[in-house]
């Protein structure tokens, strides 16, 4: 089933929400959870297994890393990329979670270091790559631990129909087999039906609750022009909206890619590229650079940027088409991953379109997958011809309406106008046809419009019907013809570049169809002061007043981030530092009521960011709100800090309605049934129920089936299987 997200999610309604609230605020600085976190998170803490859809910054982390800590055990997270785990790591140890990962990258002595902690229970997060996970001595460490949970991330790898397919995700499908009574998380950005039912077929979900978040990213402005410069429209669109930000340059080729971030570091913007064929070092030192310093530049394939959580990617610029909507939507959703401004730039022309449907027909994949990836390009050549919303049509391919207009896409922005070409569609339709279907757009535009070049004479093309029957339009007004055509399927991509005319197409020429293209692509470009002028800048948005502070927030952050050796953002996020020098406050209290600011981080770096604002004016604004006596010392109160301590081996009980403390007759009897009930299912005793469980049930004395309803750890499964002896064991300790 999908669960719809809640509006409002009222505090307080079981102890484990309440418990998970507690969390978010102490360890992450957040008041409340977005969209369907809080279903999520109880829904896994209470042991039951989920499948979570939800874009790339859409806070999918929480959804395992916060159950980690609120059940017994280390919570293992399965990770495709080294350096997303090491980026996930370092954010957890910032905020004071106990976090490591198995990979490669470590030397035995580290490996065998981590090791010991998971075994010593010192670990909450642990995070692997599939294939270590699947390694007998992996496997055999695990069944010696007590695991709270199994997250399986980017869970669209597991299945031959997603866009980034991986077969070593594909052994995962012994997790269930092997730990049936553990949940799992499988979460992933985008999956259509098929990889849907993939994901839940590999990783045994079936019946589990399916998450599904929206997928609008408002934040993210989405924009897509003709190709024309490629590499001087991007050094314009840098240039005029985004120097000094951080961004990604996808390019279809490796040498596209080495070419680009040359120009670029020639033009004066600080680029690096990225690519699978460069050696292992370059790679590592590049995404190294991108993710430890404030405004570089990435160009790169797609090799690059899966699992990148740098929040202040501030754009991705895509300097050719990409294979898919899922993959253009994955990689758009790496900017503005901390909710600011952020732009979606696309140019793409007519070659793009030919290149990538050639690829897709020489490929050796089955039939099969060739018409699902032809149609998932259809798709997004449909995206990026549009004439109405972008982001309405984005949405609608992933099953979501949007009612309105978005106003924050080219198309809103500069509403194109669109005019009948169908007398031009089926001159050039009857240009391929009568030239054999076999020769390029350079050609058929030559015939078109009359121009007597050598070919045209040579094969004898100046004879035909169709010869200058295009002269009352210009070159560019036939490129933009042959690309929509290539686009809506009218004309598709043959051997040696050329095109030739559809099934589709003999409507069209019969007059059955009547075709409407964009007005936009018929006409000039525009200049780069309109352009310029029209565009919405997606830098932070800080008020002149509150500029000086928020640079040297961001000053200060680049310096301590060197001294700790992570990223600046591991510190505090662009979004955290927007609101300290809005707010300016004047005490920690005040400070800790900034979203992103947890007791860990108050902490560490409270003095200094307190510091930093009585430089710039302290609390100078008007209707600034005076700190009340009980702020004052709260840095040396650690009681009212809640300061994180190490994980508790059982979830306590917040406020619990009529619980006590712990019966000891009943938790003893209670520790005896478990043990007895893991020597009858053969599975370990937490297993059987955690030791969250047995306290509460100790504490709450519950005396009948009814009454067990709400135990944190204990699910629907665990209540029907074991419930009536719980409900039994508890009577006769108490009689």
């Amino acid at each position: 089933m999908t669960v719809a997200p809640r509006s409002v999610t009222p505090p307080g309604t079981s102890p484990v929400t309440r418990q998970a609230l507690s969390l978010l605020k102490s360890v992450w600085g957040y008041d409340a959870f977005r969209g369907v976190q809080e279903d999520i998170v109880t829904t896994v803490v209470d042991g039951g297994n989920a499948l979570v859809l939800m874009p790339t910054g859409g806070g999918k982390s929480l959804c395992y890393q916060l159950p980690s800590l609120l059940r017994p055990g280390v919570g293992l997270v399965v990770s495709p990329l080294i350096a997303l785990m090491k980026d996930q790591v370092d954010t957890l140890k910032a905020l004071g979670v106990r976090a490591a990962f198995l990979n490669s990258s470590l030397s035995l002595p580290e490996t065998r270091e981590v090791e010991a902690a998971l075994m010593a229970g010192d670990l909450d997060l642990l995070y692997v790559a599939p294939e270590r996970l699947l390694l007998p001595r992996t496997l055999e460490l695990l069944s010696r631990v007590q695991v709270a949970l199994f997250a399986i991330d980017e869970a669209h790898c597991v299945s031959q129909w997603g866009h980034d397919f991986r077969p070593e995700y594909q052994g995962l499908r012994a997790l269930p087999e092997r730990f049936p009574d553990i949940p799992r998380v499988a979460l992933t950005a985008t999956a259509d039906d098929r990889t849907r039912a993939d994901i839940l077929s590999v990783l045994s979900l079936h019946g589990a609750p399916q998450f599904v978040s929206s997928f609008d990213r408002p934040n993210i402005q989405y924009r897509v022009a003709n190709k024309e410069g490629p590499k001087t429209q991007l050094l314009d669109f840098i240039r005029a909206e985004h120097p000094g930000d951080a961004g990604i340059v996808y390019c279809l080729s490796r040498k596209s890619v080495e070419e680009t971030a040359k120009w670029l570091v020639a033009q004066g913007i600080d680029a690096v590229p990225y690519h699978a064929g460069l050696p292992p070092r370059e790679r590592s030192m590049a995404q190294d650079r991108f993710l430890n310093e404030e405004g570089l530049v990435v160009v790169a394939t797609v090799a690059f940027g899966m699992g990148i959580d740098k929040p202040n990617v501030r754009f991705v610029a895509h300097l050719d088409l990409p294979k898919s909507m899922e993959g253009y939507y994955q990689e758009t959703g790496r900017a503005g991953r901390d909710g600011l401004p952020s732009t979606a730039w696309m140019v793409y022309g007519l070659a793009d379109v030919v290149n990538v449907r050639r690829m897709l027909a020489s490929s050796d994949a089955p039939e099969e997958v060739k018409r699902m990836e032809a149609g998932k390009l259809d798709a997004l050549l449909t995206y990026c011809e549009a004439g109405t919303c972008r982001r309405q049509v984005l949405l609608s391919y992933f099953g979501e309406d949007l009612p309105e207009p978005c106003g924050n896409c080219d198309t809103c922005l500069q509403p194109p106008s669109v005019r009948d070409m169908t007398r031009e569609a089926q001159m050039a339709l009857s240009a391929a046809i009568r030239t054999g279907n076999r020769f390029g757009a350079a050609h058929l535009t030559d015939v078109l419009m009359g121009h007597a070049t050598e070919k045209v004479i040579s094969m004898g093309h100046h004879h035909l019907p169709t010869y200058g029957v295009g002269k009352g339009h210009d070159e560019k007004t036939w490129r933009g013809v042959l690309r929509q055509l290539v686009s809506l399927g009218y004309l598709a991509a043959g051997e040696h570049h050329g095109l030739m005319a559809t099934g589709k197409a003999r409507g069209l020429l019969r007059g059955e169809t009547t075709l409407l293209l964009r007005e936009d692509t018929l006409q000039p470009r525009a200049s780069k002061r309109e352009r310029d002028r029209s565009a919405r800048p997606g830098r932070v948005p800080v008020e002149a007043q509150d500029a000086p502070l928020f640079e040297a927030l961001r000053a200060w952050r680049l310096g301590k981030a060197r001294e700790l050796a992570v990223p600046p953002y591991v510190i505090f996020t662009d979004a955290s530092l927007k609101v300290i020098a809005e707010l300016r406050p004047g005490s920690h209290a005040t400070l800790g009521t900034v979203p992103g600011v947890g007791v860990r981080k108050l902490a560490d770096f409270g003095d200094e960011v307190l510091g930093l604002v009585q430089q710039h004016g302290g609390e100078s604004r008007a209707a600034r709100p005076v700190p009340a006596p009980a702020e004052r010392g709260a840095r040396e109160n650690s009681v009212l800090l809640g300061l994180l301590k190490p994980k508790p081996t059982a979830l306590p009980l917040l406020d619990d309605a009529g619980a006590g403390e712990p019966h000891p007759g009943v938790a003893e009897a209670l520790r005896e049934l478990r043990r007895e009930l893991s020597r009858e299912s053969g599975h370990s005793a937490f297993v059987v129920f955690p030791n969250a469980a047995l306290e509460a049930l100790a504490a709450r004395q519950p005396r009948s089936l009814e009454a067990l309803q709400g135990v944190p750890g204990l699910g629907p499964k665990r209540i029907e299987a074991y419930g009536e002896r719980i409900v039994q064991t508890i009577n006769a300790a108490l009689a």
